[in-house]
């Protein structure tokens, strides 16, 4: 799977911005301000950061040896997803899913209201 891909869904949702706060080789996506993805673009293959509820994240690692806790990111809510091996494109497009709605879901009616969601 190649970045523009994974970029151009992540752009596709609703309020989202991207911008490389850390470094130039780290692309984060946020919605309303908060960070649901960073993907590492020096990366071979390709790696993504997803926020994960903490039961499935352990259970996505114990299923899937391309999904590792979050590399430089809390281990409990995070995930880093190598893309290869069994990591599919409908999986990957679910897992940002996931992400992206744990943190609309966790804002709050105003900071919703404010980002148009």
């Amino acid at each position: 799977m190649h970045i523009e891909f994974f970029r151009d869904y992540c752009l596709s949702k609703k309020a989202v911005t991207e911008s490389f706060p850390f470094d130039e080789t780290t692309l984060v996506f946020k919605v309303a301000g908060k960070m649901f993805a960073l993907a590492s673009l020096d990366s071979q293959p390709l790696r993504v950061n997803l926020k994960c509820n903490p039961e499935r994240a352990l259970a996505l690692r114990e299923t899937y040896e391309n999904i590792l806790p979050g590399y430089h990111m809390s281990k409990k809510h995070w995930n880093t997803v190598i893309l290869a091996g069994s990591i599919t494109q409908d999986l990957l497009v679910e897992l940002t899913d996931h992400s992206y709605e744990l943190i609309v879901n966790s804002l709050t009616k105003k900071a919703r209201k404010e980002a148009g969601l």
